[in-house]
């Protein structure tokens, strides 16, 4: 008789296994979901912080591109269809949004400033490269600006399909380089060149159009009229015998106050001899009538020295001149005399 306590190994029951492994799995894809939902959750998060981050950095790129007054904008090839930012419309007084169109755009750059975007605009286009150009325009309601232009062309297949770029308003930038240039270049007082001026321009005595004389000029009686009645009535003076001298010289390369009472001006090469000396005596009869300052009625004169353009160096020009306007005022003054080499003496010079 068989023993009840044994019971003969065998595999175990099915329905047991299948549900202690449908258990686990159950275990294990509810983990796996937790984790998802973690890493879903986690990426969400950060997200969220990239949104705000990017939110943060565009409100600063928004307020920094107001402040410096730079927009961006971009243009469609071949299209044309144009797309700004806000300050872009502003820069050219037109309301946000609005509808763009380049035939109307380009209006607002004069000849010279349309010409030179034009130029650049094409070529970069042609080249698949970019450009830089400061150039003027008007605006809708009719203010002057000044605008820096910097556009990169886009390609796609070697095809450019848009150029895009950064437009700046350096109207003030502009003013203030003009001013400092001005100052550089111009005599405050009188609003002739200054000597600086003058001798960068002496210096190309040979460039383009080359010069042919130059006229040295001092004003007679000036110190007097300076220690009798000031400062202040002498600088009136000057700047009385500035105007004249411009008024007489509308043929000059350039007319210059290049020390206290003592004036230059340039003359081109295309003037003769006679016509050199008609200038020098229309400035004397000029300086010779009365200035009136203050209530005073004053009389200066005017000496001139003259040299002519050579193979020498610009200084031997300017010595040339002084040497001959040396010679006018030992003449008696209001008078001129030109410079001549003195006859038969090499490396000297006389004038008369």
């Amino acid at each position: 008789m068989p023993d009840p306590s044994f019971a003969p190994k065998g595999p175990a029951q099915p329905g047991k296994r299948v549900g202690h492994d449908s258990a686990d799995e159950r275990r294990r894809n509810a983990a796996a979901i937790a984790r998802l939902k973690t890493e879903l959750a986690e990426q969400a998060a950060l997200i969220a912080m990239q949104e705000v981050s990017l939110a943060h950095s565009r409100k600063i790129f928004d307020r920094a591109s107001v402040a410096a007054r730079i927009g961006v904008w971009e243009c469609s090839l071949p299209g044309e269809q144009l797309h700004w930012t806000d300050v872009v419309y502003d820069l050219f007084d037109l309301p946000r949004g609005s509808v763009l169109d380049r035939s109307q755009i380009i209006k607002c750059y004069p000849a010279e400033s349309r010409k030179a975007l034009d130029s650049l605009r094409s070529r970069a286009i042609a080249e698949r490269s970019g450009f830089s150009l400061d150039a003027e325009i008007t605006t809708f309601a009719g203010h002057s600006r000044w605008i820096r232009i910097t556009a990169t062309v886009e390609c796609e297949e070697g095809v450019p399909v848009r150029i895009f770029g950064m437009k700046q308003d350096i109207t003030e930038e502009k003013i203030l380089s003009d001013r400092m240039r001005y100052l550089a270049e111009f005599d405050a007082m009188t609003g002739l060149a200054n000597r600086a001026r003058f001798q960068a321009r002496l210096a190309q005595v040979d460039a383009s159009p080359p010069l042919g004389a130059l006229l040295l000029i001092d004003l007679d009686g000036f110190k007097a009229v300076n220690d009798t009645f000031g400062h202040v009535v002498g600088d009136e003076c000057l700047k009385a015998a500035a105007e004249r001298l411009a008024g007489g010289c509308g043929e000059a390369d350039l007319v210059a106050r290049v020390g206290g009472d003592e004036f230059a001006v340039l003359l081109g090469a295309h003037l003769d001899r006679g016509a050199v000396s008609g200038v020098a005596r229309e400035i004397i009869e000029r300086m010779g009538k009365p200035i009136a300052v203050r209530g005073q009625s004053l009389r200066l004169g005017a000496s001139v020295g003259i040299a002519f353009a050579g193979a020498g160096a610009p200084c031997d020009l300017f010595a040339q001149a002084d040497a001959a306007l040396y010679v006018a005022k030992a003449a008696g003054r209001n008078t001129f005399r030109i410079f001549k080499a003195e006859a038969g003496a090499k490396g000297r010079s006389a004038a008369a």
